[in-house]
């Protein structure tokens, strides 16, 4: 028989592990510079790798997956040919406008939301490659 005291240690020891679990899941999604943040970005945006019919339906997945987090990109360009990629780039927030502390008096600031954290900001590259049966394989990472 059990005594109280084994269940006051198993039930400390699970809360243990949902509290390291938790510190895993607070990651700020924001601080894009972070490498971290990124290579999590790319595991999300990778996932819609696949042969598609219609490769409209995934960029229009990626594009309301991203704009969940409030990474947006331009229209894509029509795809040509038999494979190639495309690059974007991507805006937080829409981007920035406004003053810094440093701003003259007569000029405003206006960016993409990025290029303050990560020099050069960040694009969207989504290669395609025509499939023999008339499927189009997708791929997607930020960079």
């Amino acid at each position: 028989m059990k005594q109280f005291k084994s269940f006051i240690n198993e039930e400390s020891g699970v809360e243990t592990s949902q509290q390291n679990l938790a510190v895993d899941q607070n990651t700020n999604m924001s601080a894009l510079s972070d490498p971290t943040v990124q290579k999590k970005l790319n595991a999300w945006v990778g996932s819609i790798a696949g042969n598609y019919i219609l490769p409209e339906e995934a960029i229009s997945k990626l594009r309301s997956s991203l704009s969940k987090i409030g990474l947006s990109f331009n229209a894509v360009p029509v795809m040509e040919g038999e494979s190639g990629s495309v690059e974007m780039p991507l805006s937080l927030f829409g981007g920035r406008f406004g003053k810094s502390v440093t701003t003259p008096y007569d000029e405003f600031e206006e960016d993409d939301g990025i290029s303050h954290q990560v020099e050069g900001g960040l694009k969207l590259v989504i290669g395609y490659k025509m499939q023999e049966d008339n499927s189009c394989r997708l791929t997607a990472s930020i960079k």
